[in-house]
């Protein structure tokens, strides 16, 4: 998130340990302000970074089976070190607490889930897509079964209806959508922080289900060096680097590349088709930190060349395309990234601040799918302009600001060309109210002049309560819109035999969510488990209904006639068993309809319901950790197919299924060694690409797609870093 938006400075710091008389990094330590609940953990390497609230000075650091101590922090006091010492009572070994990798953040009145890194390692997680195999909240999926194009779901509605932001930019929008889950490379990734609901009015009124918000490593804590290394037995290769340099306390910069290839042909299936697609990735990410009392600067350049073939296992893409040879499709992806974020801090009784956040992006995307054509390309630019201050106490803050989004797409489709330019300004204001940090009340309000849609008004309102220490109450109520991008969004429905038929004058998608959140931490021996429960319905007045019911040869867009919402339950609980041993058990109820042919119907494709289990045990002294995760799914609804021929219809219905991964790395000083295996059950969706015999046929379909289409995938892999704080030789 944004720091140049919290009050007072950065204070910087590493927490240690003495092992065998050398100084030795301590990660998971509890830092807090004294008299607060302002605090945060040390990561992986033992660092951190808090903001000093006005008032407060003296910061404590806990962690058991160490002696808990304290720091004065003086006046421009940012770069901290404190030393742990073990506690007196234990004489033989320390055994330390692990942090747990997801955890619901206590102070913010938004609901809000944090992943970790610590969560991140626990799979492959070779990019954002898959990300969220130990979360109960997201669901990853296949939009087809040819392109290898991955989609998420919140709250049973798609990507598209979540906001997707790299640290508070919008990003992954139009063209980005159907493959950009797979442009964030998963060991680029400081942490992930999911939003359900309609999110705070600073970042758009964009998020209809929720928010996503990616946090890149940071130039000043990362790694000196870092590299990981993976590959599979489906052939994929990947390799990534990390190297940072600080060359003052003020300037840092990080360099972050990834490699990635995969020209293994499989066909597990027997369908004549790539399980995979073949790809070959290179990434490349390069950004700055400048810092001092009252500047906060962060700068970057991002940029992304990726080759996707796939299709008919004897397609070439040398040869001619025509329905006389092979099927195939080849889609080429050039992508350059900048953003510019800069803060002011203004040393005054108020804790006013400036901050703001200037980015733009072109995407240019060359395909072919089978004898179809598509190229798109798009331009787009984002500024947002940020103040804060309190008002009549340091319990009363306003933000207020202007927001300028700027989209131009060019579109052909073989001989179609499709132009579209939308411009949206908007000003807005966000007042917060707290009580003594027991009670956090927070309201939004957003004008928008979309040059398309015209004025848009955007409320929203989070309110925190806590009940007791241990019990937190939340709701929030907020309106959300989206301008619907029809085929930039979802051209990999260019690879089947269907007609993309695109309703006249689609309105834009307007929608109301409401949530409710408990939150009820139980004390049990020495340890916490902690109960997390939530609802939220989400209400759509437009929306742009994708229609694959009507005719097997169509998929039609176009405007909402009648109802249309979604109703999600999900209840966590997360406990250590025993020391080392760390779980966490979900459920979740899913319920989306939406109006087609004036009937009310189950949205397609999605499972009502979802279980989760996962478990990691890491030996003392963390030399080995165990990773097990198993999601059970339940059933749903798929369109119909009757009116094929026989042999190219299946069921209307898919029965529950369960999908295990698990992993085992162990440990050493500088680097780690990790081995795993995905879909152990080795569960795959039955016949997904209908009439593969006839890809050039009127039956050919890709589409319907709610299972699994790889089978048991198995890994090796390697992580080698060098912190701060690590010798050279």
């Amino acid at each position: 998130m944004l720091p140049l938006l919290s009050h007072g400075q950065m204070i910087n710091g590493t927490v240690y340990e003495i092992r065998d008389s050398e100084k030795v990094s301590l990660p998971g330590v509890n830092i807090y302000w004294a008299n607060s609940e302002i605090g945060i953990a040390s990561d992986k390497q033992g660092k951190f970074s808090l903001y000093k609230p006005e008032g407060y000075d003296v910061l404590v650091f806990s962690f058991i089976g160490y002696e808990n101590d304290s720091l004065k922090i003086e006046l421009n006091n940012q770069d901290v070190e404190m030393v742990l010492a073990t506690s007196k009572m234990i004489d033989e070994v320390t055994i330390v607490q692990r942090r747990m990798g997801t955890y619901i953040d206590r102070l913010s009145p938004v609901q809000t889930e944090n992943i970790t890194g610590a969560e991140l390692c626990k799979a492959a997680c070779c990019n954002l897509a898959e990300s969220f195999e130990t979360n109960a909240s997201i669901d990853a999926y296949y939009s087809n079964a040819v392109t290898g194009a991955k989609q998420i779901r919140l709250l049973g509605l798609d990507g598209m209806y979540i906001q997707l932001m790299t640290e508070n930019i919008p990003t992954l929008r139009g063209l980005a959508s159907p493959y950009g889950l797979g442009y964030i490379p998963g060991s680029w990734m400081e942490a992930i922080q999911i939003s359900k609901g309609t999110a705070s009015v600073k970042n758009g009124y964009e998020s209809i289900a929720g928010q996503i918000n990616v946090e890149y490593l940071k130039p000043h804590t990362a790694d000196k060096v870092f590299f990981n290394g993976l590959i599979n037995d489906a052939g994929k290769k990947e390799l990534n680097a990390v190297a940072s340099l600080v060359m003052n306390d003020n300037l840092s910069t990080l360099v972050l590349a990834h490699v990635e290839d995969n020209s293994q042909i499989d066909d597990h299936q027997g369908d004549g088709f790539l399980d995979h697609p073949m790809l070959t990735q290179y990434n490349f990410l390069n950004r700055w930190y400048y810092n001092t009392s009252h500047w906060h600067v962060h700068a970057g350049i991002k940029a992304l060349i990726e080759e996707r073939s796939t299709g008919q296992v004897d397609f070439d893409r040398d040869q001619v395309r025509d329905i006389d040879h092979p099927y195939g499709i080849g889609i080429d992806t050039d992508r350059l990234e900048g953003f510019l974020k800069m803060g002011y801090t203004f040393n005054n009784e108020k804790h006013s601040n400036f901050g703001s956040i200037y980015s733009i992006s072109g995407h240019n995307q060359e395909s072919f799918f089978g004898i179809r054509d598509y190229t798109g390309k798009q331009i787009n630019y984002y500024m947002n302009l940020m103040f804060q201050t309190d008002l009549f106490s340091e319990d009363h803050t306003l933000t207020s600001g202007y927001s300028l989004n700027y989209d131009d797409y060019n579109e052909m489709i073989d001989q179609t060309e499709l132009l579209r330019k939308e411009i949206v300004q908007g000003v807005f204001s966000e007042y917060s109210f707290k009580i003594d940090d027991r009670f956090i009340f927070q309201s939004g309000l957003r004008l928008d002049y979309n040059s398309i849609y015209g004025w848009l008004f955007t409320p929203r309102v989070h309110a925190r309560y806590n009940v007791s220490e241990h019990t937190l109450f939340r709701i929030s109520a907020g309106k959300g819109y989206r301008s619907p991008n029809v085929l930039a969004e979802n051209n990999h429905f260019l690879a089947n035999s269907r007609a993309i038929i695109i309703g006249d004058n689609l309105n834009q998608e307007e929608a109301w969510n409401y949530g409710l959140n408990l939150t009820q931490y139980f004390k049990i021996g020495p340890r916490q488990l902690s109960v997390n429960l939530d609802a939220h319905r989400t209400n759509f007045i437009n929306q742009v209904i994708v229609d694959l019911d009507s005719s097997t040869d169509e998929v039609r867009f176009f405007n909402l006639d009648g109802q249309s919402f979604s109703n999600n339950f999900q209840a966590e609980v997360s406990y250590e068993l025993i020391r080392g041993l760390d779980a966490r058990a979900a459920f979740r109820y899913t319920d989306v309809k939406y109006t087609l042919n004036e009937n009310l119907v189950d949205k397609p494709l999605i499972s009502k319901y979802k279980g989760l289990l996962t478990m990691s045990y890491a030996t003392p002294l963390k030399k080995w950790q165990i990773d097990f995760t198993t999601q059970f799914n339940g059933p749903g609804r798929i369109p119909s197919t009757m009116n094929n021929p026989e042999e190219y219809r299946i069921p209307e219905e898919f029965d529950p299924y369960t999908i295990i991964h698990t992993q085992i790395t162990k440990y050493f000083r500088t680097w780690s060694i990790y081995v795993g295996a995905e879909n152990l059950t080795n569960f795959t969706q039955e016949h997904p690409v209908i009439a593969s015999d006839q890809p050039f046929g009127e039956y050919f379909d890709g589409s319907l797609i709610w299972g699994p289409l790889h089978g048991r995938k198995v890994y090796i892999g390697f992580r080698f870093g060098i912190n701060r704080e690590e010798p050279e030789s």
